[in-house]
């Protein structure tokens, strides 16, 4: 096929994917002497622990390849073995082929499998009738199951986990002719058809060619119904016969085949009735189809019944197996195949970071969701699956859907309403692609910016993540949970229980991460007022589901050693189920009960005492539920428990109308993305917006004036969406549809003049004001800790973009990051400096501050360091000496009002007055305080010092607490130090 280029989607070339970061292998073309054909061949190095691989596409905007002449396809392999292994017992490697569809990842998936098991050079042949369709996963829930050889789009080879691996190959070809006796197939329209007592389920069964042409010989497929939970006779008539299909009958051909049920009127359960299909003349599906008979007459069934009624009877019914699945949520694409998520009785699935459909549309979502749905109606009681995402800033994982500023953007903002809008409007999106449950919000509390999840936070104030925790209310509607069944609402998590924001530098063991699942140290009173107190307010109002952080928590007046948070039962039952009355389920997260020390049994009877419900396992699923079930046996888990995990996970899957509507109620589909949510996400970003510096009024900008915009973050969508966007960690680039802030800047002002260089290589000359977006790259977790091949400190090339710009005109300078950046030594030639965040799809947003179409009101949720070393620093630190303290933030709304001393007196006074009318948190209040807190900001300027920084900070901390008359004090108090 020749020297085949580096190239990804929609480019024809080869690129690689894998379940995380690391997981993708590492390849190049390299020359070898030993090549079996040409010069070079393509190597490659991996160490994957999810999934990971590489495919060659054809390019997409060129017509598909027709293989349908030809008997296989070969290739040369590199085979690593030093002793020659005997055959099969060798590494295992999955070859797949790409057929049909509108492109390359669009299309139906085909697989098979070689192992490795010889040392050097060795040629794979691999007959296209061994190939086999993709059970587990399919781009759009596949097509028509039919390998058709006539539009085939490339090929993939999914490499083996577990240990780190090297691989060579080359020349890959397609060989022979095609062989006559394979070219015909047959297939049926589902593999599960549930059906109503009394009605009859209806097989459609047709018969294709590789080639799409006519089928040379008569097709017979001989069928006969039973061998499941149904009884013949009772619950069905006999069935069986047989449907042929005369030699040159059509691609596509189909027959139906009936399967009558019996309406008994007893109540009773699920029942199957396999239909076995014997095939003649052609390849026979790869797995039998069976109808299932609806379960009815059951009092868990009666949407009329209470919540607790249908629990209780439903509990009642389940054997252990059963409950031990209710309790297991696996990745989707770690099924063995899709039949068994009846045979293990899953209760849950989700998709990890960047696990998506092909195409990723939401079309795709929802019947991606559907099909597994439909695998659940197959069980003996058809509980529906309950189906996760990450959706921590909109419905991130989805192409087109509408992406807010990530947590530390919406605390900036200060304003609760705001979050709760954006709360609703994700969940709207989410659940229109049939997703149910979302794994958001975080609200933990970051205490110190070298961790990787600062951005998740909604700042470092346990007043303000409780202020900010209405995102929940967005999400789930009433902390009732009446709200939970409708099409636009979703059920939230609270995360990480609890203090994963408290973790110490130095402290984490997992992998090169340097804080991120670290310890976090404190005393009981800290655990309490920092840490525990967003949590007893999500319970409050009403969360759904907790996830409980990777981290452990050691208490140190207590001479409590460092405790795992996924086997720490004070916390989890004692804290969050006993004293806080938290009715929902606890989720674990990702794998984590396998940090837990021990064996797996141990981290299994460890975790479900300590309180968890529900495992993410995400992978093992097998291993777990079988041990799950060894450990109640044993008496080592009692029933009881195991009773009240399922029954709390029962009860939300209940509330969310999951029983009477499984499948995607796809009515909101057009709102994803919608004019109408971007109008949300736009109103989110500007307020994000935070004013730090402004001397000489140089924003907002004026349309009459030259700008000079330059900067690595002024013109990249992907770097101010941040990690936790279509993929884990997110990416550079033009990754879903939005944006940019340069773009939003040349819409809010069409008629100025703006010149863009984005490393300022550009002559500067004849502007009035130059624009630098600066700040990270998108990263997340652990991955983005400091000290992991990150740091504070903007990049080479940004630093030299703002020298450049700054010394050749006034400028204002944009920090687009997840955290603070260190910016100390260039502040002094900096006019203007704004807290950008992370601002999501909507640059539109922060254009609409730039150019004083909105004003600047935004506050920091964090503080802002002069260096690293002064890490961690916090409102209410004993020693505070910031370069801006918590809650500084200029605004261009109003000016500042004068009077100094006296004007602070006369607010001191309306704050008593406002807060003995119970009106401390109310909209006047903060008004209030808000004029002082501008007077203040005015006398402080430039010159912030230790003595005014610690009372302005603690000013904003008691506000948020309802104590307006305590932060006028602490204002007084920095005007003073002033």
């Amino acid at each position: 096929m020749g020297e085949v280029p580096f190239a990804g989607p929609p480019e024809g070339g080869i690129f690689t994917w894998g379940g995380d970061a690391d997981d993708p292998p590492r390849l190049s073309l390299a020359e070898r002497a030993d090549a079996p054909e040409g010069a070079k061949v393509l190597e490659g190095t991996y160490d994957i622990n999810g999934y990971g691989g590489f495919s060659h596409d054809f390019a997409f905007d060129e017509p598909s390849h027709d293989w349908s002449a030809h008997r296989g396809i070969r290739f040369w392999w590199y085979g690593q073995n030093t002793a020659p292994l005997p055959p099969g017992s060798g590494k295992r490697i999955n070859f797949e082929i790409k057929d049909g569809g509108a492109n390359g990842e669009a299309s139906e998936l085909w697989t098979t499998s070689f192992t490795d098991d010889w040392e050097g050079w060795h040629q794979v042949e691999i007959p296209f009738a061994d190939f086999q369709y993709r059970t587990d996963y399919q781009p759009v829930g596949g097509i028509d199951q039919v390998l058709g050889l006539t539009e085939m789009w490339g090929y993939a080879v999914t490499l083996p986990t577990g240990a780190p691996g090297r691989f060579a190959l080359d020349g890959v070809e397609l060989y022979g002719k095609a062989d006559p006796s394979l070219t015909a197939s047959v297939v049926t329209d589902a593999a599960v058809y549930p059906v109503a007592e009394g009605t009859a389920a209806k097989v459609r069964i047709s018969v294709a060619t590789t080639g799409s042409g006519p089928i040379e010989e008569p097709v017979t497929v001989d069928y006969t119904a039973g061998g499941g939970t149904a009884e013949a006779g009772k619950d069905y008539p006999a069935v069986s016969g047989s449907v042929t299909f005369p030699a040159g009958s059509a691609s596509g051909t189909s027959r139906t085949v009936e399967i009558p049920t019996v309406k008994d009127r007893a109540a009773e359960s699920a029942e199957t009735v396999p239909l076995a299909l014997t095939v003649t003349g052609a390849k026979a599906p790869a797995e039998n189809p069976q109808a299932v008979i609806d379960a009815h007459g059951l009092p868990y069934l009666d949407a009329k019944l209470p919540v607790k009624k249908r629990v209780a009877d439903l509990v009642s019914r389940l054997s252990l197996a059963e409950k031990a699945g209710q309790m297991t949520q696996a990745e989707r694409n770690a099924l063995t195949a899709q039949g068994d998520i009846a045979a293990y009785d899953l209760g849950s699935l989700l998709s990890g970071g960047g696990s998506v459909p092909t195409p990723n549309t939401p079309e795709a979502w929802a019947k991606m969701i559907d099909a597994f749905q439909l695998r659940a109606q197959a069980t003996r009681f058809q509980i529906p699956l309950i189906y996760g995402v990450d959706a921590v800033h909109g419905h991130n994982n989805v192409i087109g859907a509408t992406i807010m500023p990530h947590n530390i953007g919406l605390g900036a903002t200060r304003d609760p309403a705001l979050a709760e809008r954006t709360g609703a409007v994700t969940a709207n999106e989410v659940r229109a692609t049939g997703i149910p449950w979302d794994f958001a919000p975080c609200v933990c509390v970051g205490r110190d910016e070298r961790w990787g999840r600062t951005y998740e936070t909604f700042g470092e104030d346990p007043a303000l993540v409780v202020a900010m925790d209405t995102v929940v209310n967005g999400m789930q509607g009433p902390a009732s949970g009446s709200g939970l069944d409708r099409n636009d609402k979703v059920l939230a998590t609270a995360k990480h229980f609890v203090g994963d924001g408290g973790t110490e530098y130095g402290s984490s063991t997992t992998g090169s991460y340097t804080i991120d699942q670290g310890v976090t140290k404190v005393t009981r009173k800290e655990l309490e007022t920092i840490h525990l107190a967003p949590f007893e307010d999500a319970v409050k109002r009403g969360v759904g589901t907790v996830m409980p952080s990777y981290s452990s928590l050691e208490i140190t007046d207590e001479n409590r050693p460092a405790v795992k948070m996924h086997a720490d039962g004070a916390m989890i039952n004692g804290e969050l189920k006993d004293r806080m009355g938290f009715k929902g389920f606890v989720i674990s997260d990702w794998q984590a009960i396998d940090q837990i020390p021990g064996d797996y049994a141990s981290d299994v009877r460890t975790s479900i005492n300590a309180g968890l419900d529900m495992i993410m396992v995400p992978t093992a699923y097998k291993d777990f539920t079988r041990t799950l079930q060894a450990e109640v046996t044993a008496g080592r888990i009692s029933q009881a428990r195991i009773d009240d995990a399922v029954s709390r996970i029962l009860e939300q899957k209940f509330r969310l109308g999951l029983f009477e509507k499984p499948y995607a109620d796809t009515t909101n589909r057009s709102k994803i993305g919608s004019p109408e949510h971007r109008a949300v996400a736009r109103e989110a970003a500007a307020k994000s917006q935070v004013l730090l510096k402004n001397e000489g009024a140089v924003l907002p900008l004026k349309p009459s004036q030259k700008v000079y915009v330059a900067g690595s973050n002024a013109d990249d969508l992907g770097n101010q969406m941040g990690g936790w966007t279509i993929t884990w960690q997110g990416g550079s680039g033009r990754t879903t549809t939005g944006t940019t802030i340069l773009e939003g800047m040349r819409k809010a002002a069409p008629d100025a003049s703006l010149t863009y260089s984005e490393d300022a290589t550009a002559p500067t000359g004849g502007h009035d004001v130059g624009v630098v977006v600066v700040g990270e790259k998108p990263y997340a977790e652990g991955q983005g800790d400091v000290g992991n091949g990150h740091d504070l400190n903007l990049s080479e090339e940004d630093r030299q973009a703002v020298d450049t710009v700054c010394a050749a005109m006034k400028c204002a300078v944009l920090i687009v990051s997840g955290r603070p950046q260190l910016i100390g030594d260039q502040l002094g030639d900096i006019d203007a400096l704004v807290a950008s965040w992370l601002p999501g799809s909507e640059g539109d947003g922060v254009a609409d501050v730039l150019y004083g179409r909105k004003a600047f009101t935004g506050q920091l949720p964090v503080t802002w360091p002069k260096s690293v070393e002064s890490l961690p620093i916090n409102v209410g630190d004993t020693v505070y000496d910031p370069q801006f303290p918590y809650g500084w933030g200029l605004t261009t709304l109003k000016a500042p009002p004068g009077g100094g001393q006296l004007t602070l007196a006369a607010l001191g006074v309306a704050a008593r007055v406002l807060e003995k009318a119970g009106l401390g948190r109310s909209a006047q209040g903060r008004e209030l305080v808000g004029q002082a807190r501008l007077l203040v900001q005015q006398r402080i300027g430039d010159d912030i010092t230790p003595a005014s920084a610690k009372p302005f900070a603690d000013a904003d901390h008691l506000l948020l607490t309802g104590d307006l008359t305590g932060a006028v004090e602490r204002l007084t108090a920095a005007y003073r130090a002033a």
